[in-house]
């Protein structure tokens, strides 16, 4: 054994899986409380654990370590943060209402829940035959410390959520299962069945100013994954799962707008893979890039292409509030007057954010992905979401 962080064992093969259910099992954690007590685990600590070897009921004692560790894993590679996962629970099968899906994943999450404190249940009560410690040790396994994640429709949206942006970058495709793209070639046919955004550039609007916004391309992937005649149906159980009040769409840009990055970055412990470049606290302008998919020249589009469009947007709005106030009624000037401070404030933050991006984009900066996240990150700080 290796008496350091990121301590290791070694064993015979043959015995692994033995001992794995031992160690895990309740007279094993009984055994480990008296040397170890509220300790870290060292090695020193397991390896003078009494250990008793039953040939008996090896092949039964291996057998339900195996069915412990394959649902283990199985919930761990449904998650998108995982090596081997492959495509979102929700999106696996044929179906036209998410609804239907989420009552299967939770159908199956509780089936798997089961049948894992079941087993591990009966590998209790075989190690505590082999140490003849009945009476002392309880078979009993609480539901908490039995490792299937129930499902949470709030968090089964957002991870579905986090799937589509996914699939909007080009990282994940409804064609190919796994991640697609992570740096190296890219490939336009790898992506037929939904299309992949061409300028890896996806702007995040408290309103309609872009075609081709976040909450657009969303529409479209649900439509895509299940279909345009459920559309509404599926959006309204998207928003209700989000909470929040007022039109399933308003809901969703709501989300996207102010809570999406930040669960984002929960997702991936704060070294997030889509970037947000962020004009401030008035939302003026938002963007979600891929880190993969930078380019020298990315920024230089986001401030002509994106930027550029929604300073002009917002100069056409003030321009029609104003002429529309000198013609309004008190009760309505009121009310037009309000949107008109909230737009000029705005406009005045992107005119400032526009000139940290045009500083950046003269730079034609390039990123070397093997310095990661954090490095990468801090190269353009100023203009990104802050990490908190």
């Amino acid at each position: 054994m290796f008496d350091s962080k990121g301590s290791k064992g070694f064993c015979a093969t043959d015995k692994l899986n033995y001992i794995l259910a031992f160690l895990n099992s309740s007279v094993g954690k009984k055994y480990l409380s008296f040397f170890a007590g509220a300790k870290d685990k060292k090695p020193g600590h397991i390896i003078v654990l009494p250990y008793v070897y039953d040939e008996t009921v090896k092949e039964e004692v291996d057998a339900l370590s195996f069915k412990c560790i394959s649902l283990s894993r199985n919930d761990w590679d449904s998650k998108e943060t995982s090596w081997n996962f492959t495509t979102h629970a929700m999106v696996k099968e044929t179906t036209t209402l998410i609804s239907d899906m989420y009552a299967k994943c939770e159908k199956n999450a509780l089936e798997a829940f089961n049948e894992l404190r079941r087993y591990e249940e009966r590998i209790n009560e075989l190690f505590i035959s082999i140490y003849h410690v009945d009476g002392e040790v309880s078979s009993f396994v609480d539901a908490s410390d039995v490792t299937i994640n129930m499902p949470d429709k709030s968090e089964a949206i957002k991870s579905l959520i986090s799937y589509a942006v996914g699939c909007m970058f080009g990282r994940y495709s409804l064609d190919t299962e796994g991640i697609v793209y992570a740096g190296g070639e890219w490939d336009d046919h790898k992506y037929v069945t939904f299309k992949a955004d061409k300028d890896n550039i996806i702007p995040i609007c408290d309103d309609e100013y872009f075609k081709e916004d976040i909450v657009g391309r969303f529409v479209r992937f649900i439509e895509v994954v299940y279909g345009k005649e459920t559309r509404d149906e599926n959006l309204s159980f998207i928003a209700d799962a989000l909470g929040g009040n007022g039109q399933p769409l308003d809901v969703i840009r709501n989300y996207f707008l102010n809570d999406f990055y930040a669960d984002h970055l929960k997702r991936y412990q704060k070294r997030p893979i889509y970037w947000q470049f962020d004009s401030g606290k008035k939302n003026g302008f938002k963007c979600l890039i891929y880190m993969h998919r930078y380019q020298p020249d990315t920024i230089a589009r986001i401030r002509t292409d994106y930027v550029h469009e929604q300073q002009s947007r917002y100069r056409t709005a003030i321009m029609d509030l104003e002429q529309r106030i000198n013609g309004a009624a008190t009760s309505e000037r009121v009310k037009l007057n309000k949107q008109l401070q909230k737009i000029q404030a705005q406009e005045i933050e992107v005119r400032e954010f526009e000139e940290k991006i045009h500083h950046l984009a003269d730079q034609m900066i390039r990123i070397d992905l093997d310095d990661g996240v954090k490095n990468n990150y801090e190269i353009f700080k100023d203009v990104l979401a802050k990490i908190k």
